[in-house]
């Protein structure tokens, strides 16, 4: 369950999201990732790397305002980071031993689904997601 769990939470983000329509949905995770990015400021395990973490993981979310890649990017760089707290014994939850870990395991989620565009869920799921647009007849 401890590995389940976390897919499972980032699923559960995806689908949230996608009850925000675009280009709100790209603007709202870009400020996801960027809050994301300064989550283990107040623990200090790293000491100023959290610092520059937190500053190069800003740049990333900036940058993602206009661009999913970029927040799919930054997903990817905070699930770096959860790596590196896990191995050091700083978690991210600090009475949550694993929680890093579990951070570790949901942020790929996140980060595929960003990479893909940030499609709608929803839509993909009523059949209505990335369709071609149908030609119209000109009489």
């Amino acid at each position: 369950m401890q590995y389940v769990a976390p897919v499972g939470i980032g699923v559960l983000y995806a689908l949230l999201m996608s009850l925000v329509r675009e280009p709100h949905r790209r603007r709202l995770n870009a400020l996801m990732v960027a809050g994301a990015g300064a989550a283990y400021l107040s623990g200090g395990g790293l000491g100023g790397w959290e610092f520059a973490f937190t500053a190069l993981v800003t740049c990333v979310a900036f940058r993602g305002l206009d661009s999913w890649t970029f927040i799919g990017v930054g997903w990817l760089l905070h699930t770096a980071w959860d790596v590196v707290h896990h191995i050091k014994g700083n978690p991210i939850i600090p009475f949550a031993h694993t929680s890093s870990l579990g951070c570790a395991i949901c942020d790929p989620v996140i980060a595929l689904w960003c990479l893909r565009g940030g499609p709608s869920l929803i839509d993909v799921f009523r059949g209505r997601g990335r369709e071609e647009p149908r030609a119209t007849m000109v009489p």
